[in-house]
């Protein structure tokens, strides 16, 4: 059986909060919601979380501060900044900080229930071993890479 998806939703403002977990919770999930940045860690020592829905500002850090965190421990959990002023150069900033994805706040369902979709997609290609580099030359070619350089066979050398 596979282990739930978890989800985090931190947020110090309660409207936003609540408007999102209601909207997960409409999906058919779980999230566990918290205020703070130091909370939000202790539920992320304690489970396997997904997915965190992070406000740009909160009462006691920023988003930065997960990622920062969320680096430390692989790809988990992915972070999903809200934002009530998302603009271009703010979503640049994220991502270049290395969140997920940046939406706006308050959260669309659709909005939400795409972040969700990618990161469970996400998961599983994470799960999914890649290719090989001992792989025999002739299952290299046949897949359209070069057996030498790893890259794409040449036109001339397909025929």
């Amino acid at each position: 059986m596979a282990s739930p998806f978890e989800i985090v939703v931190v947020s110090s403002d309660l409207a936003d909060r609540d408007q999102l977990t209601g909207v997960l919770a409409s999906l058919g999930l779980n999230p566990v919601a918290t205020s703070s940045l130091r909370e939000c860690r202790e539920i992320l020592a304690q489970k396997n979380v997904e997915l965190v829905f992070c406000d740009r500002h909160l009462v006691d850090g920023n988003y930065q501060d997960l990622v920062a965190t969320s680096r430390q421990s692989g790809d988990r959990p992915r972070v999903v900044v809200t934002s009530h002023s998302a603009d271009w150069d703010e979503y640049t900033e994220a991502m270049r900080c290395g969140a997920f994805d940046i939406i706006s706040a308050p959260c669309r369902r659709t909005d939400v229930e795409w972040m969700v979709i990618q990161a469970k997609r996400a998961g599983r290609d994470a799960e999914r071993p890649g290719p090989t580099r001992a792989e025999p030359p002739e299952l290299a070619k046949a897949a359209g890479a070069s057996a030498s350089s790893g890259g794409p066979v040449p036109y001339a050398e397909r025929r």
